[in-house]
């Protein structure tokens, strides 16, 4: 019989995901997130009695299960409490209906894209376990603490810009309601999600219709993510919102900034210099 069993995520799990997870200096706030899921979301956290491991579980659309997060005190490693962990998961998975499971991020409340490959041991389980590797990932870090005058605001970009008939517009929290419409109709659900979550929302609208947004702090301090409708594309208007929004994290105090999940790596590199960084292995296997 086993003895992992459901916890309610509080300090003591925090502090555990603070001494296991060494790339992520956020690990704390990664709990809070995925505990704070969006409504309807069904999930679960289990732990051992003494808390020295913990695994953050979720359901996705289409039976599909996902294993968010394990965190294992470093001083118990090496006894097999990863493994059980993820055993039981795929259980309480299983009884909620799951016929896959993923080590991938569960969007719109995720940790990661999939498992970071700096976190060994992760992939090692994931793969002992029978999972298949079937895509990769990646994050671009952008050293906001080197940029200067180019997060600044530039007059002649908004006088660009406004010249075309295009205005600049923060979102506060509580006030996003067009801005989740407009990235729900041109994208998802999970984006318009993420932007009414984020710490800092910025769009750009002509007409009083809206061209584009961007926002950060959705998933904890990372960027993203960020839309512009394809009918205003080569207008400036992303480069001009993101910039916003790192001028903001960089205000904020981060000296770095992730780029969640990246798609446009070419963008990125030439408008901020950001480079790859993080790479990520999504794992997946049937439940027999």
């Amino acid at each position: 019989m086993t003895d992992i069993r459901q916890v309610t995520p509080g300090a003591r799990v925090e502090d555990l995901a603070a001494a296991a997870l060494w790339a992520d200096a956020d690990a704390p706030l990664l709990v809070r997130r995925l505990a704070s899921p969006p409504s309807g979301r069904r999930w679960t956290v289990l732990a051992t009695p003494g808390l020295d491991g913990a695994v953050f579980a979720s359901m996705s659309e289409g039976g599909v299960g996902h294993l968010d997060l394990i965190a294992v005190d470093p001083a118990a490693r090496g006894r097999g409490i990863g493994r059980r962990l993820a055993e039981e998961a795929q259980e309480w998975l299983r009884s909620e209906g799951a016929t896959e499971v993923r080590f991938a991020g569960n969007p719109p409340c995720y940790a990661w894209p999939g498992i970071d490959v700096r976190y060994t041991p992760a992939a090692c389980l994931a793969e002992s376990l029978g999972y298949d590797r079937y895509r990769v990932a990646w994050n671009m870090t952008a050293d906001v603490s080197a940029m200067g005058r180019l997060l600044d605001e530039d007059d002649a970009v908004t006088a660009r810009l406004a010249s075309a008939g295009v205005t600049l517009h923060a979102a506060p929290a509580g006030e996003r309601g067009a801005v989740a419409a407009f990235a729900r109709r041109h994208w998802n659900d999970a984006w318009a999600w993420e932007a009414e979550q984020a710490t800092g929302c910025h769009y750009a609208s002509r007409d009083g219709e809206i061209l584009g947004f961007a926002a950060w702090g959705s998933r904890p301090l990372w960027f993203g993510p960020m839309g512009t409708a394809e009918a205003a594309r080569g207008l400036g208007v992303g480069r001009v919102l993101a910039r916003r929004c790192l001028a903001e994290q960089r205000a904020a105090g981060l000296r770095q900034v992730q780029i969640g999940w990246v798609g446009p790596v070419r963008f990125y590199s030439l408008a901020f210099g950001a480079r790859v960084e993080r790479v990520f292995w999504l794992y997946r296997r049937a439940l027999g």
